[in-house]
């Protein structure tokens, strides 16, 4: 399912969510100039490499010229393939800007990185020895996401379905769209903790990131003011 619109169209230009997007194609256009071991080096210093973080927060230094805890803003900028910062991009326009319009320019950006860096916490919690990059828009999308099932559950979300050669489209509630999309991360973030399906998933999808920026997303949403009738538009 891919969400292509919705029902709420915002009533101020969402600046910051266009600035988001603008930084992380413009972040991701610079890494297909890398050769790849280059690439690597850029991820190994500016993405979330877990042990490393243990080995930081435990007071151990790792002779990185970027503070480990750092990576954990710098990561969210950062995607590895078309697909991974085409279908970020895709979600964080949908329903950034609603939110944008709901908690202000300067509050949605603290909410959105504030997201991102506890959908890395959760993830790094489940896996602190992992010497695997964690990157990637998704977890601080995901809490924006999280704040909009809160803000907007009857909003329908026009939806493409594949079947076969053929696409249709339909009127899904956010609420049972984003619902069930939450209920898959944390069901596949259950079954990664099983040694066989946490083999089989290493470096793969943080799915921990994503259940973790959603319910963070449900909680600071309201915290910043997300059913304020007084809402700051600075």
């Amino acid at each position: 399912m891919v969400p292509i619109g919705d029902e709420n169209p915002t009533r101020i230009t969402p600046v910051v969510t266009y600035i988001l997007i603008i930084a992380n194609i413009l972040i991701f256009i610079y890494e297909l100039t890398l050769a790849e071991p280059e690439l690597e080096r850029f991820f190994q210093l500016f993405a979330v490499i877990p042990r490393e973080l243990t080995a930081n927060f435990g007071g151990i230094s790792v002779n990185q010229p970027v503070v480990e805890p750092l990576t954990l803003i710098t990561s969210q900028f950062l995607h590895g393939g078309f697909a991974h910062v085409g279908f970020n991009m895709l979600y964080l326009w949908i329903f950034g800007n609603n939110i944008e319009e709901e908690l202000g320019h300067f509050k949605f950006l603290i909410f959105y990185l504030s997201c991102g860096v506890l959908a890395a916490l959760t993830q790094w919690i489940f896996s602190v020895d992992s010497p695997i990059p964690t990157l990637g828009a998704s977890g601080a999308i995901a809490g924006v996401m999280g704040a909009y099932i809160l803000k907007f559950p009857q909003a329908r979300i026009i939806t493409l379905i594949p079947l076969g050669f053929l696409f249709f489209t339909f009127r899904i509630p956010a609420l049972f769209f984003l619902g069930f999309w939450f209920v898959q991360q944390a069901f596949n973030g259950v079954a990664s903790l099983s040694p066989a399906a946490g083999a089989a998933m290493e470096g793969g999808v943080a799915y921990w990131a994503h259940a973790g920026g959603f319910v963070f997303g449900v909680i600071l949403g309201p915290l910043l003011g997300l059913f304020s009738n007084n809402r700051y538009r600075g």
